[in-house]
């Protein structure tokens, strides 16, 4: 099956379109990262937020301090997520697994 070719047109509204989406999942990682949101958050706007829905779970929590690439495939792997997993594919448990893992680990923010 062969795509049909973009018009200029659609093709500058698609670059808009990503570049937006890009711009939304890079300010949630930022937010992530300061402590302004948490993963729970982040998951919960997934639900009306199509840029996060298809935000990689491997970015995530390597936006979080302290969790580089090896420790994020360490802990996917713990909780039984798939290294392609998106936040729009989680499952409700997944999910659950995840929040509170992240929670246990991650140190009380002071305030």
């Amino acid at each position: 099956m062969t795509l049909r070719p973009l018009t200029s047109q659609e093709r500058a509204d698609a670059l808009r379109k990503a570049a937006a989406a890009r711009t939304t999942r890079a300010t949630a990682k930022e937010r992530l990262k300061a402590g302004d949101l948490t993963i729970a958050q982040i998951i919960g706007s997934a639900e009306s937020d199509d840029a996060i829905a298809r935000m990689r779970i491997v970015e995530l929590l390597e936006a979080l301090p302290g969790i580089g690439r090896v420790r994020a495939a360490a802990i996917m792997e713990q909780l039984g997520i798939a290294q392609s997993r998106r936040v729009r594919g989680l499952g409700i448990h997944q999910r659950r697994a995840l929040v509170d893992f992240i929670d246990d680990k991650q140190p009380a923010s002071p305030g």
